[in-house]
């Protein structure tokens, strides 16, 4: 990054004895993890049994930057005076620490460990105001009511924003989040412990971790209502007036964001709170922050550093994506500004970006514009950010604009989805996901590939899971039939060598023909063809299927 400056000139620069200055933040960048006491090889020390498990699932080797940072290196740097230890990122392998002595950096360059330093918050020189990115356009909703559909939830006020992506199919099939753990990285959460939206996954126990990174804080109930609002997209619980996307899920809810002052420090507040979830053990992290500009117009961003690989929270966005856990990023609201392009980390590789449209579908004007600056398609997906209803946080429900609000949206229906289908990976999921949107064969960069339909993914998760389970059974094989013995229905699953038209003829041992059928086949496809005994007495009997150049018999006993 341009304000990564070497240890040496940072220190002639800055280090003027007996002065100081205002608390000022640093990311001291380590060389490496010698002597670490932790080991890949007993993860348990360091991850949670959820977080193992979801990598074991996919494949996912546990590798260096899964190692914590090496204690002796954060008591060394903790240990000199004027110091203290703001957070860590293990997976970048750096420390923010806060100091106003000038000269504190010095003693710092002295440890061999340390490769670079990096100022990231000086506090006091600039103004303190609020970003755009958290101005809200809120409307008060509640004369508004909800029109009860078809669906069997009474989402009443949400129910255009779940239904537009036929996310009450996967909720009238039972999948609505649960055993899925969401995080949610924000702006604070105001009030979620008494507003009623929450009741449900207070009261149940599904808030299984808190913290707050900026303030270095347990409690989360205060600072912003931004973070409360996007989680009552999801989780909100209150039928006949708003049902979130994903109401029956789990949630973590992380503070990484200083809504009054815009600075690099809280990318590593990000980062730390990315860690804090994948140690957790999330399955997906929804984000609805992104940075573009700071109060400190040294620190600023281009749009050529939207590339995926040079801001600090982009990087650690990635690596978090590699971790198994699906990623949720806002575009941003930028679009109807000279600024008009995503922000970061909605620029990271792995990441799923989203735009902001209304109910009907057209896009928010508002909803930042892709491509990244290499030319990669952004943002990925749509959902609805234009009058997405929310918990208000005196206690009424409203509507506001944001892609805030469109990626948790999104982000719920998705957890919805892998609650569906556990089995598939994180990139699979996302795959099916971007596959079933409505403009997946005309992509833009102002809704990406569109608006995803859950009905559409659902049925093609569906039938690859039928696919794979076919194959198991095949085991090499290109003819099976299962159950066998037959007490009522079966399967005949068949991968012929050849395509043609295949004849299929059930015998009895005497050789009499009980039926007979013609399929087109193709070589290599596996078909799944459902078997009845209807009214076939029980004994033994001899399925054939054959063609002009090969043929396969097996016996088939009914009950």
């Amino acid at each position: 990054m341009r304000y990564i400056f070497s240890l040496v000139i940072a220190f002639i620069f800055l280090s003027m004895p007996g002065q100081s200055q205002p608390a000022t933040q640093y990311l001291i960048k380590l060389k490496n993890k010698t002597g670490t006491p932790f080991s890949i090889d007993r993860p348990q020390e360091f991850l949670s049994q959820r977080a193992i498990e979801r990598r074991q699932k996919q494949g996912i080797a546990i590798v260096e930057n899964d190692l914590p940072v090496n204690p002796a290196y954060l008591d060394s740097i903790a240990s000199v005076e004027n110091v203290t230890v703001k957070n860590v990122s293990k997976w970048l392998n750096q420390v923010c620490i806060v100091t106003s002595d000038v000269t504190a950096l010095d003693r710092i360059a002295q440890f061999t460990f340390v490769q670079g330093a990096q100022r990231v918050l000086r506090q006091g020189l600039f103004p303190s105001v609020m970003r755009p990115k958290l101005d809200l356009d809120l409307k008060d909703a509640r004369e508004v009511t909800g029109v009860r559909g078809m669906t069997s939830l009474d989402y009443g006020l949400s129910e255009k924003q779940v239904t537009i992506h036929k996310g009450d199919f996967l909720h009238d099939k039972g999948f609505t989040g649960r055993g899925v753990l969401i995080s949610i990285i924000d702006a604070g959460y105001t009030n979620y412990m008494t507003l009623p939206a929450f009741d449900s996954i207070r009261l149940n126990g599904r808030i299984l971790d808190t913290y707050d990174f900026v303030a270095n804080k347990v409690s989360v109930n205060d600072a912003h209502n931004h973070g409360m609002q996007c989680l009552s997209i999801m989780a909100a619980n209150v039928p006949g007036q708003m049902i979130g996307t994903a109401p029956g899920a789990s949630y973590l809810l992380y503070r990484s964001e200083d809504g009054g002052y815009e600075s690099p420090a809280e990318e590593q507040y990000w980062i730390a709170a990315a860690e804090r979830s994948d140690s957790a053990g999330a399955d997906v992290v929804t984000t609805s922050l992104g940075y573009t500009t700071f109060n400190n117009p040294a620190f600023d961003y281009t749009y050529n550093d939207m590339n995926g690989t040079t801001t600090i929270i982009s990087r650690g966005a990635a690596i978090a994506a590699s971790k198994g856990m699906i990623m949720l990023v806002a575009a941003g609201n930028d679009g109807n500004k000279s600024w008009h392009y995503i922000g970061t980390p909605a620029d990271a590789f792995g990441v799923l970006t989203v735009g902001a449209v209304d109910v009907n579908g057209d896009p928010g004007a508002f909803s930042s514009y892709g491509p990244s600056s290499d030319g990669r398609q952004k943002p990925e997906v749509s959902s609805v950010g234009v009058a997405t209803y929310v918990q208000g946080p005196s206690g009424n429900f409203q509507s506001g604009n944001g892609t805030s609000f469109a990626t948790p949206n999104l982000a719920g229906l998705v957890a919805c989805l892998w609650q569906a289908f556990p089995e598939f990976t994180s990139q699979e999921i996302m795959d099916v996901v971007i596959r079933s949107s409505n403009r997946y064969s005309n992509p833009d960069f102002k809704m990406g590939y569109g608006i995803p339909d859950f009905e559409t993914a659902y049925n093609s998760l569906d039938r690859e899971r039928t696919r794979r389970m076919a194959e198991k059974v095949l085991d090499g094989n290109n003819l099976v039939i299962f159950p066998n013995p037959v007490n009522s229905l079966a399967r005949i699953v068949l991968k012929p060598q050849s395509t043609g038209e295949f004849s299929i003829a059930l015998y009895d041992m005497s050789g009499r023909l009980f039926f007979r059928q013609k399929q087109t086949l193709t070589a290599g496809e596996v078909r799944i063809i459902p078997f009845s005994k209807n009214t076939l007495v029980a004994g033994i009997y001899i399925l054939k299927i054959q063609n002009g150049s090969e043929q396969y018999s097996r016996k088939i006993v009914i009950e």
